[in-house]
């Protein structure tokens, strides 16, 4: 499981064996957990435990490296 990032608190990251799917990340921090989708837009696919105020800034926080979350995900995943 790569860990791309760690802001404020939360950690993203994902699985090895997702290859198959689009490009997404998990979010993890404390009790909460959410995936988002990477492409063709992004989108959240679920957020549990987080407040909205966490949510908007766990969005913002992945825009602003959108880049660097799909070349992670590349690199891992040969693409």
């Amino acid at each position: 499981m790569p860990v791309l990032l760690r802001i404020k608190g939360s950690r993203f990251y994902f699985f090895s064996n997702e290859g198959t799917e689009p490009k997404h990340v998990h979010i993890e921090r404390a009790e909460a957990i959410g995936k988002i989708w990477l492409e063709p837009s992004v989108e959240v696919e679920y957020f549990y435990g987080f407040t909205t105020k966490e949510q908007k800034e766990v969005k913002e926080i992945v825009k602003n490296n959108l880049e660097f979350l799909k070349n992670a995900w590349d690199e891992h995943f040969g693409k």
